[in-house]
Formats: C-alpha cells, sequence, structure tokens
C-alpha cells in the first residue's frame, strides 16, 4: 500500500488549522533519488555535462544548460549568485548556485519558475516535469453537478494545499464560481489565525493533566521522534507538551512547506478570498470544534500509530505530495479512489477521518437542493470525500439525485 495515510490530511482536512497554532519547525531533507532526469515541455534535456543532481532532497542542475533549454540565457554567475536573463529582462535568482565538479548547479525549481514554468514530478519514473506556463493546459481538477429542479449545486473536490502551478484553474470552475449565490467549504480557513481558534488548538491540543507526550506514547516512538526533531535543530522534547495528533499533523506539514504547497494557496482559500471579494455569503459544513474533536477522539492506540507513520515517512512526504498534486491537476479519480480507499484498512481511521464526516456532508447538500429555489451553491471540500462507496458522490446518488462530473 502506498503511503497515503498522512498525506491524505491534504485531501481531507482543513490543515490551515494548525499552522498557527502550533510551534513551527525546520523543513528536513529529503531523501534523494537516483537517476533523475528533467523534461521541458515533454523533451528531456540532454545534458552533455553536469547530468542532475538529488542533494537532500532538492534537485539541482546545470544552469547554463537548463536556462538555455528554458529559452533563456546565462548572464553570469558570481560568488554563487546567478543572474539569467528572460524575454529581454535581467533577473537575479534568490537561490544560490553550488559548484560540483566545476560546473554551477542550482534548484531546478528556483529556476524554472523564474523563467515561466511550473515544476511537476513523475514519481514512477524519477522525472521533473517543466511546463510553460504559457503553453500548458489548465489543471482538470475535480469538479461535479447535481441539480435538483431549479436549484444547481457544483461539487469541487479540494487539495487543501497547493502552490502556484494549480492556477490558474480551468474555466469551468470560474464560470461556475461566477454565478454562484452561496459558497460552502468545510470551514472558513480564513479565520485559522483568529485568537479564539488558535485558543481551540491548544486546549484540545495540550496535555493539562501534568502528563506529556512520554507518558502516552512508547518509548521507541518518543526515541524515534526525538531523533527526529534533533535531526532537524531542535530539542528531542520540544513538543512534550502536545497530545500525538498535534505532532503528527504538524511534521507531515513541514516538507510540503519547504516544497513550496501551502494552505494560503489551496483551493478552498482561494474560492474563500474570491467569496469574500464578491461579498458571496460562506457557508460552513463543519466547524473547527468538529475537525479538531476528530482528531481529539481518536483513541490513543490510532494517535500513536497515525505519528509513527509521520515520523517513519518524514523524507517521502514530498515526492508523495508531488504525485497527490499530480493526480489533482491530471484529475485522475481512479488515483484519487486509491488513495482515499488507502486507508480503510485502519477501520477507526476510516470512519473517523470520513465515513462519518461524508454523511454530515451529504445531508447539508441535500438540504441545499431541496432549497426549492433559483440559486447555485458552490461547495468545496476536500477531495477524497467524494469517491467510493462510502462518499459523498454515491451519499447523495442514494438520495435520487444524478451527479455529473464537469
Amino acid at each position: 500500500m502506498k503511503p497515503w495515510k498522512n498525506m491524505l490530511l491534504s485531501l481531507t482536512v482543513s490543515v490551515g488549522l494548525f499552522a498557527s497554532s502550533v510551534p513551527a519547525l525546520a523543513a528536513a531533507p529529503v531523501a534523494s533519488s537516483p537517476d533523475t532526469s528533467i523534461q521541458v515541455n515533454g523533451k528531456a534535456i540532454d545534458y552533455s555535462y553536469g547530468e542532475a543532481v538529488v542533494k537532500k532532497g532538492t534537485t539541482l542542475v546545470p544552469v547554463r544548460l537548463t536556462v538555455e533549454a528554458l529559452g533563456g540565457k546565462l548572464q553570469d554567475v558570481k560568488n554563487g549568485t546567478v543572474r539569467i536573463v528572460v524575454n529581454g529582462d535581467t533577473v537575479t535568482l534568490k537561490e544560490k548556485a553550488q559548484l560540483i565538479g566545476g560546473v554551477s548547479f542550482i534548484p531546478v525549481r528556483s529556476l524554472a519558475e523564474v523563467a515561466g514554468y511550473d515544476v511537476r514530478w513523475d514519481r514512477q519514473t524519477n522525472t521533473v516535469l517543466l511546463v510553460s506556463k504559457a503553453t500548458g493546459e489548465a489543471a482538470r481538477g475535480f469538479l461535479w453537478e447535481v441539480k435538483n429542479g431549479p436549484t444547481t449545486v457544483y461539487l469541487v473536490g479540494s487539495m487543501h494545499i497547493a502552490d502556484d502551478s494549480f492556477y490558474p484553474l480551468r474555466d469551468e470552475f470560474e464560470k461556475a464560481f461566477a454565478e454562484a449565490d452561496y459558497l460552502g467549504v468545510e470551514i472558513d480557513v480564513s479565520k485559522a489565525a483568529d485568537e479564539a481558534q488558535q485558543k481551540m488548538v491548544l486546549e484540545m491540543g495540550s496535555y493539562t493533566d501534568g502528563t506529556t507526550l512520554k507518558d502516552h506514547i512508547s518509548a521507541q516512538t518518543y526515541k524515534e521522534l526525538g531523533e527526529l526533531l534533533k535531526a532537524n535543530g531542535l530539542k528531542a522534547d520540544a513538543f512534550d507538551q502536545f497530545k500525538p495528533w498535534v505532532v503528527e499533523t504538524t511534521i507531515g506539514s513541514l516538507q510540503t512547506s519547504e516544497a513550496g504547497y501551502e494552505a494560503e494557496s489551496g483551493i478552498d482559500l482561494y474560492f474563500i478570498q474570491q467569496a469574500v471579494k464578491n461579498k458571496i455569503p460562506v457557508l460552513e459544513l463543519e466547524t473547527y470544534e468538529s475537525q479538531l474533536g476528530m482528531f481529539n477522539g481518536l483513541s490513543d492506540e490510532l494517535q500513536e500509530r497515525n505519528l509513527k507513520a509521520a515520523i517513519e515517512g518524514f523524507d517521502t512526504v514530498v515526492d508523495s505530495t508531488d504525485e497527490m498534486a499530480e493526480m489533482w491537476k491530471s484529475g485522475d479519480e481512479k488515483a484519487l479512489l486509491e488513495m482515499t480507499t488507502s486507508i480503510a484498512a485502519d477501520p477507526e481511521y476510516y470512519k473517523a477521518l470520513l465515513v462519518d464526516r461524508n454523511v454530515g456532508m451529504a445531508d447539508k447538500i441535500d438540504g441545499y437542493l431541496k432549497s426549492g429555489k433559483a440559486e447555485e451553491y458552490f461547495i468545496v471540500v476536500g477531495a477524497a470525500h467524494y469517491l467510493g462507496n462510502d462518499g459523498v458522490l454515491k451519499l447523495l446518488e442514494d438520495k435520487g439525485y444524478t451527479v455529473s462530473r464537469k
């Protein structure tokens, strides 16, 4: 089974909940991948010297040859500072170049994004895909339509963390949203920084009975966590005040943030910002308290299993998130269903994370469809909530509605 368990949070839970309330950690290196190749708009770069190098999880490429393959020109490299010419403009890269075998190398993402390319990852072939923003197709994503009389509901499968490569969204999303009377989301993540929400996270996620994390997990798991924290410049007991579910979700977000995936770029927050701008009412299908309560209600045994999985999968988080991002952009239902059902092997987690919440979401959407009014609802929730026998789409079909993919 692929290691989707922890990364599924980006498709199921508004992960921005924790970012402003839990102490941040420095991102850690990722295990390197062998034989990494680079493609520009589907054509492999044929490096005559200095093949791509993966160092601590970052793909480094020869500066001059890569710039030229992207249609630019290297102006100079001085003391590690790289200047390139793109569309007639001279641009100084933020990242410093590294000398490897006498050749200047630079992180491929830093170079590509300045040159106007999206960076994607094909895990199966260890290939970095550079796609011109001028020629690349808009992301397919996940969008469904349900109608009942004069009422229309659009259902969007969100990825709660994203980067600039997800945008712009294809016209079908924007046109449907432009006609929306209401935006529905799991929770309004734009309120995540509110003092009341931060206080709720800390109150639910911290021990108040005099015990610490060490008292609630095995000595082996605690040791492995301490080693991970120390390897990243922190004290082994840095998270002792927090419960396992808080530690799990926090360390699980570190690598994705370093790779450029942020809640600030998530699909749900994108539409929330548009709704605020256009004065469209925002409906919440869940609450902060219910999402936090879901985590807090997990058994001690499950919390430790999830924490241990996060520790063991720490070095593969970026690759898994890249693959998940490609799944979203390509709108691959088969891959989404595989990810969704992968956690069914853990009945308690599956029930809490998806089954119970899907029922609540489907019931609220059913209520919107039964309004009898000529209104449009634009619903954005984690993509993993939609598919499968326990998914929102099946629950709506069981209520007699016809769901069509857009």
